[in-house]
């Protein structure tokens, strides 16, 4: 459809158009001239010629109020119809016949129109170009006009207030702008209205219903994981064994994880809960567990606590090397030597601190590396993992007691020889009392002008390492014969290396020893030291140990 205002006009109508032949447009648009009033381009009203009459129209006189718009009585099946233009009528009478009858003119002007005024004021003859619906076509004479009736409300809800109408299904309401003298507005107006259906408000009902249930759903059950109890299982367990490992430094919340993922526990927040209700609850460390599926998170943190769940390979001090291979072969599931053969090949690569390699004579680069602790070992792990997985557990607590930075201050070489120091404490200590004075010991005779030995250590634990023994009774003249840089009744001075792997306790005894100068030492009962500043306290000590075990 054109849009008035910038084309030159609508398009002809079609003969079936209600308002075809209606001569009221004229044909006539976008001409120069005033405004026109359906908001379309200025019109221009050229001045018209007077109207031909048609038939006599008397002597020619004019109406009274000017060239005026004639409108000529026209004759529709016997009976005079005249034209109307609104109201304020104003009418001239001009006498003259129309073929054989007598022509009564009668000019209606509306006040309110203001080129009907002006035409009459400057007695031109000047065409309708008024659109109103009155205009074209040609309204119906006052002995044939029909009432017009009410206008109605699109919808009146009666005497049940709409309630039932509501529901009720119901054809589609008619298009209210069906008149044909509407004109365009007819052709392209509002879409027609439907009533509502009972179906679509049965639609909505459960669709809010829905919601509402919904929302209620997802309220109640996120009330409850925030503010309800944690989902915990009951009982201490289903019978079905699981090993669980934990992973080292984890804390309450990962250890939850873990479990949750093996079915121990029902949620993390239960673990969680229960670990802090219990006194010793941060006492869980790390390691393999064997628990149960579907146990209580009370009773998991119990079992853990416990040393019945612990699967761990647990590494105790002052072990040697050797032992300790065998004992990740047998918990890796793997063939003797396995792991002992993987040391040899893979030190280097293990993670070793600098100052413990290249040392000459060293009979196994990784002693003294192998931190006595608890390791998570379990079957399908590689022996070089667990092996690193040691190493770097020595390397961190080294590092923590400071073994690079204090080892100059005790008259030591480097922090490899203070390792071999503590390793010495170690295996000649009988109970963690006895390592601050047998540093002290091993401080002293390394001294070369002490006059008790003279620089020589002579400790047995030196020659059963490099034999692979362990054994007290050893006598001197085997022992200074034996030519080994490990028998230190041989070599004087320290061993190549560590003879074994100390605990925290020998560690801090190498690195604060007694000074009370003690020289000698000797265990009456495999349970306590006595420790002496003379050879002649240390050989009586030696009598009376003798003498005991020829009673036994």
């Amino acid at each position: 459809m054109t849009e008035y205002g910038r084309g030159q006009g609508s398009e002809p109508w079609h003969p079936e158009d209600p308002s075809y032949g209606n001569d009221g447009w004229g044909g006539q648009q976008a001409q120069a001239g005033p405004q026109s009033p359906y908001g379309g381009q200025p019109q221009h009203y050229p001045e018209q010629p007077q109207q031909q009459h048609y038939g006599d129209w008397g002597h020619g006189e004019q109406s009274a109020y000017g060239q005026a718009q004639q409108y000529p009585q026209q004759q529709y099946q016997g009976y005079d119809q005249q034209y109307y233009a609104g109201q304020g009528q104003q009418q001239s009478y001009d006498q003259g016949s129309w073929g054989t009858g007598t022509h009564t003119h009668v000019q209606y002007t509306d006040p309110s129109d203001p080129y009907a005024q002006q035409s009459a004021a400057y007695g031109g003859e000047q065409p309708d170009y008024y659109g109103t619906p009155d205009a074209y076509p040609p309204p119906e004479p006052p002995s044939r006009r029909q009432v017009e009736p009410e206008p109605q409300t699109d919808w009146d809800p009666g005497p049940d207030q709409g309630e039932h109408a509501f529901f009720a299904g119901g054809e589609d309401d008619e298009d209210e702008d069906d008149d044909p003298r509407a004109g365009r507005k007819a052709r392209g107006g509002k879409k027609p209205k439907k009533r509502r259906s009972g179906l679509a408000c049965l639609v909505l009902v459960v669709i809010f219903a829905g919601g509402t249930a919904g929302v209620g759903y997802f309220g109640y059950h996120f009330y409850k994981d925030r503010f309800g109890p944690a989902a915990d299982y009951a009982g201490a367990g289903n019978g079905q064994k699981v090993v669980v490992t934990i992973p080292k430094g984890a804390g309450g919340y990962v250890i939850g994880q873990k479990l949750k993922e093996a079915g121990v526990v029902e949620s993390v927040d239960a673990f969680v809960s229960a670990q802090q209700s219990n006194p010793d609850g941060k006492k869980i460390q790390d390691g393999v567990y064997t628990l149960e599926k579907h146990m209580s998170a009370a009773s998991a943190v119990e079992l853990m606590l416990s040393p019945k769940s612990r699967s761990n390979l647990v590494l105790a001090e002052g072990l040697r090397n050797s032992q300790i291979y065998k004992l990740i072969d047998t918990r890796l599931g793997v063939a003797a030597g396995t792991t002992a053969k993987a040391a040899q090949q893979d030190y280097k690569d293990l993670g070793l601190p600098s100052w413990a390699l290249n040392h000459p004579n060293v009979k196994d680069p990784l002693e003294g590396f192998l931190y006595p602790s608890s390791y998570a070992v379990s079957k399908g792990q590689k022996p070089e993992d667990v092996l690193k997985d040691m190493v770097t557990r020595a390397n961190d607590k080294y590092e923590e007691l400071g073994l690079t930075k204090k080892a100059k201050s005790l008259g030591l070489d480097s922090p490899w020889q203070l390792l071999t120091v503590a390793s010495l404490a170690q295996a000649e200590g009988t109970s963690h009392d006895d390592f601050r004075k047998m540093a002290e010991v091993v401080y002293n005779r390394l001294k070369p002008g002490n006059p008790e030995t003279y620089g020589s250590l002579e400790f047995d634990s030196t020659y059963n390492y490099i034999k692979n023994q362990t054994k007290i009774d050893l006598s001197i003249a085997e022992l200074r014969k034996y030519n080994n840089p490990y028998n230190t009744y041989y070599v004087k001075g320290l061993p190549p290396g560590p003879i074994d792997n100390p605990g925290e306790l020998a560690l801090k005894g190498a690195l604060d020893p007694t000074h009370d100068g003690w020289y000698y030492f000797i265990s009456l009962d495999g349970k306590t030291s006595k420790f002496t500043k003379t050879l002649a306290e240390h050989n009586k000590l030696v009598d009376e140990f003798n003498a005991s075990r020829k009673k036994n």
